[in-house]
């Protein structure tokens, strides 16, 4: 095997579960997520002999999957989604109470793609709005917007009310 090829299993090991989580916060179904990965690492693999920054390699794969994602919504090559009352089929990790969960899942799957992007990205991601635009190729009072968008759209589909900002706080 070349060291290429060594290189870039040690890659795909190291992250996959990371990007197939990802990938299941943006299209909602494991299924999507493993192919919506399995794209990434293609797409990738075309591309990693020309890879030399290998500190960005994380936001470039990211960048990948997030576009793979949007090309996939764009074109319409998947079935439209269906929020149903079952359980995903793997168990996730965290959270209080897993219908707290289950419900913020499905409310995140009915969030317009774009939106739900910088949502994910920022919010599970944890990257900076400057990051996100950038990963995304927008400006950053896009991201801020959508991301202000899509936190509302979630907390209507939700129904829970912003907590205000006190006052003399």
């Amino acid at each position: 095997m070349a060291d290429r090829d060594i290189a870039f299993a040690q890659f795909v090991t190291a992250k996959a579960d990371g990007l197939q989580r990802t990938a299941y916060l943006l299209c909602g179904d494991w299924h999507r997520a493993e192919d919506l990965t399995q794209v990434t690492f293609t797409k990738l693999y075309r591309q990693w002999h020309r890879l030399t920054d290998l500190g960005a390699l994380d936001g470039y794969a990211r960048k990948v999957l997030v576009r793979a994602f949007l090309s996939e919504r764009r074109l319409g090559w998947f079935r439209r989604e269906h929020v149903t009352a079952e359980h995903a089929d793997q168990p996730e990790q965290g959270g209080d109470r897993p219908e707290d969960r289950l419900m913020l899942l499905a409310a995140l799957r009915r969030v317009p793609a774009g939106q739900r992007a910088v949502l994910v990205l920022r919010y599970w991601e944890d990257m900076s709005v400057e990051d996100t635009a950038r990963l995304l190729e927008c400006s950053e009072g896009t991201v801020k917007s959508q991301a202000a968008r899509g936190l509302q759209t979630l907390r209507a589909l939700l129904n829970v009310t912003p907590l205000s900002p006190r006052r003399g706080a």
